[in-house]
């Protein structure tokens, strides 16, 4: 039976970013198979430039998320006055400087975030003996190169990432019957496409494979969203 690696994304603010509209930048429940993609890779240490590794980690994955807590979102109004020798932390672990010129008035925008969200990503890879190997990245998740966080720089995980082993079937069965929280009824999930059917689920595509060259999302993945009731409880 195929072992599946599970990861535990937790965390006061997190963000699962979705289409970015000027100056405002939404979010979606589940997170994006890029940002999965961005997560790992930077656990790996993978550069930026490096987008043939990212490439093809992000087409090797399988990936699918469970809510384990109810979706509750904020919006946070920012506002900067950058100049073009302003400096900001990165996760490489030194400043880095601006390009261009300064604003001759405040940088606005706009960013939702997900507020004490509790989420189960249970994912293997196919092929699996290709490096890296689903060991590989918990050994990475474990021990990153940089610093770990979930969809933006501000948002640190509040506990660890890896969150062990779980052998199922497929993803959706792995996320059926690994960790079940007591403290809820009905969970959301989401999985993809050939990982399994659930009663009453519904299909979709999304738009959230990156093409890690040029930086640009593209292209429609196909994936499966419903919920089941945990064993046990009332009907």
């Amino acid at each position: 039976m195929p072992r599946h690696l599970l990861m535990r994304l937790e965390a006061p603010l997190m963000a699962f970013g979705g289409e970015t509209i000027d100056n405002y930048g939404v979010i979606r429940d589940f997170p994006a198979l890029s940002m999965v993609t961005g997560l790992l890779a930077n656990a790996l240490g993978y550069r930026r430039e490096e987008s043939e590794w990212h490439d093809r980690l992000q087409a090797r994955l399988l990936v699918g998320a469970r809510l384990d807590r109810d979706v509750q979102r904020l919006t946070d109004f920012q506002t900067a006055q950058l100049g073009k020798d302003d400096k900001g932390w990165t996760t490489w672990g030194f400043a880095e400087g601006r390009r261009g010129d300064s604003y001759k008035s405040p940088h606005l925008r706009y960013r939702d975030y997900h507020a004490s969200l509790n989420v189960l990503v249970a994912l293997r890879l196919e092929p699996a003996a290709e490096f890296p190997t689903l060991d590989d990245l918990a050994q990475a998740l474990d021990h990153p190169a940089r610093p770990l966080f979930i969809g933006r720089k501000t948002c640190l995980p509040s506990r660890r990432v890896f969150a062990g082993w779980h052998e199922a079937e497929n993803v959706l069965a792995a996320l059926q019957t690994a960790q079940l929280p007591g403290k809820t009824r009905y969970l959301r999930v989401q999985w993809p496409e050939g990982e399994g059917i659930l009663a009453g689920d519904r299909p979709l595509d999304l738009c959230d494979e990156r093409n890690w060259r040029s930086g640009v999302h593209g292209g429609w993945r196909p994936v499966r969203e419903g919920s089941f009731v945990l064993p046990g409880s009332p009907t």
